[in-house]
């Protein structure tokens, strides 16, 4: 089968597009799916960067999500049948298998089925982006019906997905981009106030549209500096969740306010072997299934690239300047 394989740590040139053997099924619950595209999303690029969570797994073939059709199943699988179509996130962090590939094996406790209404690069798109944004409103930042939040880079892969999740729950959105174009973009997914991005920053925006209050949750997809600023536009007894390591700041600020401040790294359980969060995920996928195909949940795929071009779907994501997602596809479907 075709696949592109990190083959070393570094730039997208690490990402080397090879044949490989097929994986087979090696257990009694596990399913062969045939892989009609693979997310990519910015974790991809951090751990071809920054290296893989397990010793000895080079070379290893990227990708979390992905989507595709059964085509073969172990003798104790209940829940799929070979024709059936799928999507999840799993693998691609050095010890299983990722997606960035014709066939990928897992089991079937893992997978869930497709939205009837998507594409299979529509669906290879959503599964990391689904169950981080749903985790880090819903269970880490409690939102509820007739808050405020603020979501950071909203135009983003997660960040476009969470304005959706946030409406559904009855919030009001505000949220930050960096361009007129992605303002407009925001605006489409449902977002009530847009703030663009400024050299001083957005916190008196933010104050202003909320009457100084600040907003109960606030939604950190960017990185330190964005945290740290987004400290005092977090209502007092608000909640601050963030995606990524906030670095070292002033706490001083926070405790006045009675933060909540909180992490959200969906991979965790698929490192530690929770299994319970991860079926956890599994539902969320599967109640996502639903509201997508009421139409009340979209994806956007900015670059849709052949599985050879791998490396240059990186080059894309770490420019930064994509809104929604970097889908490769094995096909053209």
């Amino acid at each position: 089968m075709k696949t592109v394989k990190m083959t070393a740590v570094g730039g997208p040139e690490v990402l080397v597009f090879q044949e490989a053997p097929e994986p087979e099924i090696a257990s009694t619950t596990h399913i062969k799916v045939r892989l009609h595209a693979a997310g990519v999303n910015p974790i991809d690029t951090k751990v071809r960067r920054n290296g893989l969570f397990y010793p000895n797994a080079m070379p290893a073939v990227l990708g979390c999500d992905g989507a595709g059709e059964v085509v073969a199943v172990g003798s104790a699988v209940s829940r799929f049948k070979p024709g059936d179509p799928v999507w999840f996130c799993h693998g691609g962090l050095g010890r299983e298998q990722g997606n960035y590939a014709e066939y990928t094996v897992l089991d079937q406790r893992w997978a869930a089925l497709m939205p009837t209404s998507l594409s299979f690069r529509e669906a290879a798109a959503l599964p990391l982006v689904l169950i981080t944004a749903w985790d880090a409103l819903y269970e880490r930042g409690g939102l509820q019906s007739g808050q405020t939040v603020l979501i950071h880079a909203g135009a983003g892969g997660v960040g476009h997905v969470a304005i959706q999740l946030a409406k559904l729950k009855g919030a009001r959105v505000i949220t930050t981009v960096s361009s007129e174009k992605k303002a407009e973009f925001v605006r489409s997914l449902g977002a009530d106030e847009v703030v663009t991005y400024k050299p001083n920053g957005f916190t008196d925006a933010v104050l202003e549209l909320t009457q100084g209050k600040g907003c109960d949750l606030v939604l950190d997809t960017v990185g330190p500096s964005v945290f740290q600023e987004s400290i005092p536009v977090t209502a007092h007894f608000g909640r601050l969740v963030t995606l990524l390591d906030p670095g070292t700041f002033d706490l001083a600020e926070a405790r006045m306010r009675n933060l909540l401040i909180g992490f959200e790294l969906m991979l965790t359980p698929m490192l530690k072997d929770l299994h319970e969060a991860r079926d956890r995920h599994v539902e969320i996928l599967q109640q996502c299934a639903k509201w997508v195909d009421l139409r009340q949940l979209r994806v956007h795929i900015s670059t849709p690239l052949p599985l050879k071009d791998a490396a240059e779907a990186h080059r894309l994501i770490e420019e930064g300047h994509v809104s929604g997602k970097v889908v490769l596809l094995t096909d053209q479907e």
